[in-house]
């Protein structure tokens, strides 16, 4: 699964270094909502995030040197006014772009964003250069410093459609691409065409809360399409023009 042409038979098309946004050539173009009124800070989609994508659990040496990998982080905001200080959370995945800067960097095209406008990561194509890291304004991607290990018990429950990450190479969330091949092969044995909540992430199935709203934008009747028009919705750093495919609702 974890190599190139693995990723191409398994229908994950390639568009490398392209700034154009899919919304333009007619495929859907798959973002997410987040609801900060609904979101408790209770964490269940980054453990969602780890299990279902097979990542590390990470050793407190790693943490002092700041080298957890989370492709999901809860990111802490604070706010003041006077003598008053207000603190919320904000969940951040990888913000998939649709001019994402990571992609123009990358030396071997290891980083794309394909047609639906998910921004990918090819793993052997990866030589651990970090200019892709650097140039994330997001700071969602992550170096992996240290050799794959988990405790035996763990090894057990791996995704096996998911790749194990060697060292050296940079990781990051990619919307939990392989469940979108899963829907699409579901939706093709039924002979019909790929609908609404056929394809979810696994941080919104965890989200207890129901805070995270997954879908095709292209599709203005869906719902995830109807909350980015929210009065409510910003993006986060979206003066940088990187126009970012994950959109925030504001607190009420």
């Amino acid at each position: 699964m974890g190599s190139f042409a693995a990723l191409v038979s398994r229908g994950f098309t390639f568009e490398f270094n392209s700034n154009e946004h899919a919304a333009s050539r007619g495929h859907p173009r798959w973002g997410m909502v987040i609801d900060l009124d609904r979101c408790t800070g209770c964490q269940s989609c980054v453990v969602a995030c780890s299990v279902e994508n097979n990542q590390m659990l990470g050793s407190p040496e790693e943490a002092a040197m700041g080298r957890i990998i989370r492709w999901l982080k809860i990111l802490p905001k604070t706010e003041s006014e006077g003598s008053r200080v207000r603190q919320s959370l904000i969940p951040m995945p990888c913000q998939q772009c649709d001019d994402p800067p990571c992609t123009r960097v990358c030396p071997t095209s290891a980083t794309f964003i394909n047609p639906e406008g998910i921004v990918g990561q090819v793993y052997d194509r990866c030589i651990g250069c970090r200019y892709c890291v650097n140039a994330c304004p997001y700071t969602c991607k992550f170096f992996n410093w240290g050799k794959s290990q988990w405790p035996k018990e763990v090894e057990q429950s791996f995704n096996p459609d998911v790749s194990v990450r060697d060292k050296g190479v940079v990781e990051k969330c990619l919307f939990c691409h392989h469940r979108l091949q899963r829907a699409k092969d579901a939706a093709r044995e039924e002979g019909r065409d790929i609908q609404e909540g056929d394809y979810v992430t696994a941080c919104q199935a965890a989200c207890p809360a129901q805070a995270i709203t997954f879908g095709n934008l292209n599709n203005l009747n869906s719902a995830v399409s109807r909350l980015a028009s929210s009065h409510r919705a910003f993006k986060i750093l979206d003066d940088l023009g990187t126009h970012p495919k994950v959109v925030y609702l504001k607190e009420g």
